[in-house]
């Protein structure tokens, strides 16, 4: 057993270096008073703070706003050019990277065409990415906070450094962080591709200021991130979010886990290829398949009709297990087909408080769209180094 102690004074002040950070990028521009409203920080420390950010160039002050009455005050913003960051995405038939800036702006791309690869053959290829990205605009390169790379798949029990994919075929066991992170001499951030979107979106997308909300990524497969009360929550194996396997209907169709009735064998872009009898989707590029799933007429509405009533159920458990604010759908289906989706299944099952007066939509849809996965991989570094991290202002006792 595990006891907890307290900290130490330079972690507490990384910790409220975070704290100001994400205050500013959910509010947007805040003078020093208002962030020290927010916070329940000092004024004196919100000062500090906000000169060593300023002189970092994480934060930028804005013009001075006048008052009706009163001193004008100064409002900073976070500095889009103060850090940057890699996202990577590796599919069966094409790695992609991005370069972001702090604000999440995509500032260079490259995809690079591909057949199947072996991951000693595919991490030379995303390092050379990470190097042309890097090329691709003139910026300070101690500003690269690091790359991200979200990948399918279930991982081992130590999580993000040993990944095992079941949806490439063999990466299992494989390193994939410490792999690429020798030949591109920065840090090296895995996550899977639901987690790391559920960052994505908390950053950049509907769910900034959200504390807590669930991501239900629909491609494939379906897998879900979630963050609760402000904290991302990963599970004891980083395998958190594994819902595609949940039995929605006993009995019914058979599951490539073994099981019979998985929500993964109704409702994901999978099943939907399936009842529309698209036989081979790889044969396909993205936009070939949107527009032959948009195209499909009686043929759409009949899987939607089968998609509704399982899903329903998965935001029926999800909202009693979890009470999130909000489930976002998103992932690589179209955004056209999720609104369709989300359509279909109203009227949902009654909430746990009927009565309660909403804000915030039961149901919403993403964001960042066909681009979800990448930059959800290249929020990977940016929230690790800006967003709060309780866990920081407690050490455990051996």
């Amino acid at each position: 057993m595990k006891a907890i102690s307290g900290t130490n004074l330079e972690q507490a002040k990384a910790h409220n270096r975070r704290v100001v950070i994400e205050a500013i990028r959910t509010n947007g521009p805040l003078s020093r008073a208002a962030i020290a409203r927010l916070t329940a920080l000092t004024a004196q420390t919100v000062s500090n703070i906000v000169e060593e950010l300023e002189g970092s160039e994480l934060l930028k002050a804005d013009s001075p706003q006048k008052l009706a009455r009163g001193q004008p005050f100064t409002p900073y913003s976070i500095n889009p050019d103060g850090a940057y960051s890699i996202g990577l995405e590796l599919e069966r038939d094409h790695a992609a990277g991005v370069l972001t800036d702090l604000s999440g702006t995509i500032r260079a791309r490259i995809v690079r065409p591909i057949d199947p690869l072996t991951p000693e053959q595919a991490i030379p290829i995303l390092a050379v990415i990470s190097k042309e990205l890097q090329e691709a605009l003139a910026f300070d390169r101690n500003r690269l906070l690091g790359v991200g790379i979200a990948m399918p798949g279930r991982y081992a029990a130590e999580g993000v450094t040993s990944l095992t994919p079941i949806a490439l075929p063999g990466w299992q066991h494989f390193e994939v962080g410490p792999a690429l992170e020798r030949l591109v001499g920065v840090p090296v951030l895995v996550e899977n591709d639901a987690t790391a979107a559920a960052i994505g979106e908390r950053l950049y997308g509907v769910a900034r200021g959200l504390s807590s909300f669930v991501y239900l990524f629909l491609g494939g497969g379906i897998g879900a991130g979630m963050f609760l009360d402000g904290h991302l929550y990963r599970g004891s194996r980083a395998n958190a979010g594994e819902i595609g396997h949940i039995v929605v209907e006993p009995n019914g169709l058979r599951c490539i886990c073994g099981k019979r009735g998985c929500l993964d064998r109704y409702v994901s872009l999978g099943a939907a290829y399936e009842h529309l009898e698209i036989s081979d989707p790889g044969a396909y590029t993205a936009d070939e398949l949107e527009a032959m799933v948009e195209g499909a007429g009686p043929a759409l509405d009949g899987w939607l009709d089968a998609a509704a009533e399982p899903m329903r159920r998965t935001i029926d458990f999800l909202e009693l297990a979890f009470d999130p604010q909000t489930i976002v759908l998103g992932g690589p289906m179209p955004a056209g087909l999720l609104a369709r989706l989300a359509a279909r299944m109203e009227p949902l099952y009654p909430p746990v408080d009927p009565t309660e007066e909403r804000r915030i939509p039961r149901i919403m849809i993403a964001a960042t769209g066909k681009d979800t996965s990448i930059l959800g991989a290249a929020a990977l570094p940016v929230f690790s180094e800006t967003n709060p991290q309780f866990a920081v202002l407690q050490k455990p006792v051996a």
